[in-house]
């Protein structure tokens, strides 16, 4: 499918009635984070604030990072992880991961956060009743990057995900490195022969060099407090982790205790107990929905289709690196306790004809679900720069395309968060106006010729009725043209 050349941007469908209002936060491309409202009006932008992701907190704090690793020496490594006020001054600051002395570059001590974080108080990071975000202490769970050698995993470097734990003063207080757990991540023999081989390496910018980024885990939040614990299940204890690996196909749970992996779904979704949902493939943003919101205890995860995994070769991966292939994108809702798909959406749910027109729900990166309090689930549909926000019965109550581009000149949003009015005290309760969905079919460009107003005459042609045949209307024009 062609890109359109224009299309529009900011708020084009919004019915008050039926979405849940609130404020916006996400990275607005190479701007900075910016807040929105339901209209689509700029309420603040951050200037030059990296969201990766971007989370607002309540009184109007937002979380983000100053600066990221130049590309030739890292991969999406930030600098810091900070929190700054409504005017922007930093309120809190971790950096101190890692002293890193690259060339030509002034040695730093880096956070080399990437892709999540959750400060005590908010388990998976979005607003949920009863679960605010610290402000001024407390935990902050950060997912953040080493690298290293495992000859059990590859003879070449990795870039492995190290998930720390740190207290307001920036003391490390656990982490945990998925290398480790190499032999708990239900790999077969075929998949961990192509893992030594190549291990996702990629390279450096210009200098040649390269690391195996081999899981590239792009969420990791705190269970939460849940239904299953309660009923005496040990996995699905509140302070355990539960991360997902989108070069793996893997979602899994880590016990904040043991380190031991001790749920998981993924990598091969050809098992029986699992083959009902479906090939898992790219993820983002897998988390348990908070207590306090519908369908709390359940897996929330945006399966983004695309490519993942390692495995046998196939005509699509003649290596078997990257041997999962999908052209479109679901999001799931599993009972993590006995694999029920209890919710889904997919382009059949957004109105289209599967599997023909599937690939219109297609982000095969990046992206976001988020559940919020009266049942809806707000999207970010990330490679488009689309969030919009869908009723349990699937209608579109709210749509947003970012206005903003970044370097490669694509919109895309990372991930998107909503929080109520009275978490931005700065901001007050806009003013809500109903958006009416667009008549495309209809809708003009300024210059352009409306619908039904062509000087080209139409006549219908009746073919002698047989079965399946049928009354067709052509353009006198087109068949001058010989088309």
């Amino acid at each position: 499918m062609g890109y359109p050349t224009v299309y529009p941007t900011g708020a084009t469908v919004y019915n008050p009635q039926k979405a849940w209002s609130g404020y916006t936060v996400y990275q607005a491309g190479n701007e900075g984070v910016v807040l929105i409202d339901m209209n689509g009006r700029e309420v603040r932008l951050w200037k030059g604030l990296i969201g990766f992701p971007a989370k607002i907190f309540p009184g109007g704090y937002v979380l983000g990072s100053t600066g990221r690793r130049d590309p030739k020496f890292g991969i999406q490594d930030n600098v810091d992880l900070v929190q700054v006020d409504w005017d922007g001054n930093i309120v809190w600051k971790y950096n101190g991961f890692e002293h890193i002395a690259d060339p030509g570059f002034e040695p730093l001590w880096y956070a080399r956060q990437h892709h999540d974080y959750q400060r005590e108080g908010s388990p998976v990071g979005y607003y949920a009743p009863g679960q605010e975000p610290r402000t001024d202490g407390g935990r902050t769970l950060i997912l953040s990057h080493s690298n290293l050698k495992n000859p059990a995993i590859s003879d070449k470097e990795l870039l492995d995900d190290i998930i720390l734990e740190v207290d307001w003063e920036g003391n490390i207080l656990w982490q945990w490195k998925p290398s480790d757990h190499f032999d708990e991540l239900g790999f077969d023999e075929a998949a961990k022969n192509v893992l030594f081989r190549d291990p996702n390496t990629r390279s450096f910018g210009h200098l040649g060099g390269g690391v195996g980024d081999w899981l590239h885990i792009n969420s990791a939040s705190y269970v939460g407090p849940n239904r299953f614990y309660d009923a005496g299940d040990e996995r699905f204890h509140p302070d355990n982790i539960i991360w997902d690996a989108r070069e793996a196909n893997i979602i899994a749970i880590t016990d904040r205790k043991t380190g031991g992996i001790v749920w998981r779904l993924g990598p091969d979704y050809s098992l029986p107990e699992v083959k009902h949902i479906g090939w898992i493939i790219g993820q983002h943003h897998a988390h348990i929905i908070p207590r306090g919101l519908p369908g709390e205890g359940n897996l929330l995860v945006f399966d983004n289709g695309g490519w993942g995994g390692y495995g046998l070769p196939n005509p699509a991966s003649p290596f078997g690196q990257k041997n999962a292939i999908r052209d479109h994108s679901r999001v799931l809702e599993i009972n993590p306790a006995t694999l029920e798909v209890v919710w889904e959406y997919t382009a059949a749910e957004a109105g289209f004809s599967v599997p023909t027109d599937s690939y219109k729900f297609y982000s095969p990166y990046i992206s976001s679900a988020q559940r919020l309090p009266n049942g809806n689930t707000l999207i970010t549909e990330g490679s488009n720069g689309r969030l919009f926000e869908v009723t349990p019965e699937y209608e579109l109550v709210w749509e947003y395309i970012s206005p903003y581009t970044d370097k490669r000149n694509t919109n895309m949003v990372y991930r998107s968060y909503r929080v109520p009015y009275e978490w931005v005290p700065q901001a007050g309760t806009p003013a809500e106006t109903a958006i009416e969905p667009i008549d495309a079919a209809n809708f003009r460009v300024p210059g352009a010729a409306p619908k039904g107003t062509d000087s080209v005459a139409e006549v219908a042609l009746t073919l002698p009725f047989t079965e399946g045949a049928a009354c067709v209307a052509f353009s006198e024009e087109s068949e001058r043209k010989g088309r």
